[in-house]
């Protein structure tokens, strides 16, 4: 029989760590959504990797369920907020993520890639190293036109740089 003398650990905030699963299972439907019109191999692909990440969810969530049950756990945020120093910087990457699916459209992948890497860069490096930044943001923009624009012909948005480029080659 356990002593009742001695203190209980202290149940840790966990409520945060849900919040990538419920977004993982929200994408994984939105997907299975857009998926009717690609060939059957690719839609049997999306369908597996899509029902093996919400398995994990939810097992995730099951496991949530019965610490919070026990008391080891509660469903709050506190790491997710702390330290609170770091809010404007989460919130930036935040706005510099939606700015990138809202102007991917327009300025195409390569572009789009190469100012969000920028600015995120910049952002969580305090404005520092301004060229190191610029010429990395560069090269992993231009290496992921290559690679998949150029090389495997996927079907990104295009902007004025890929319209450029299929010009000149």
């Amino acid at each position: 029989m356990a002593d009742k003398s001695e203190p209980t650990p202290k149940a840790k905030p966990i409520g945060g760590e849900l919040l990538l699963p419920a977004a993982a299972i929200l994408f994984s439907v939105y997907y299975f959504t857009t998926i009717t019109e690609v060939p059957f191999s690719a839609q049997v692909s999306a369908l597996f990797v899509g029902s093996v990440l919400i398995l994990l969810c939810c097992l995730l969530f099951l496991r949530t369920f019965l610490q919070v049950r026990r008391g080891e756990a509660t469903l709050g945020i506190g790491k997710l907020i702390e330290p609170v120093s770091y809010i404007p910087i989460r919130l930036g990457l935040l706005a510099l993520t939606l700015g990138f699916v809202f102007l991917v459209q327009w300025l195409g992948f390569t572009l789009t890639t190469f100012l969000f890497l920028s600015l995120a860069m910049m952002l969580l490096n305090r404005g520092r190293k301004k060229r190191f930044i610029i010429a990395v943001s560069a090269a992993l923009s231009f290496g992921g036109w290559l690679l998949f624009i150029y090389a495997f012909d996927t079907r990104f948005p295009a902007g004025p740089f890929e319209n450029l480029m299929a010009a000149v080659l």
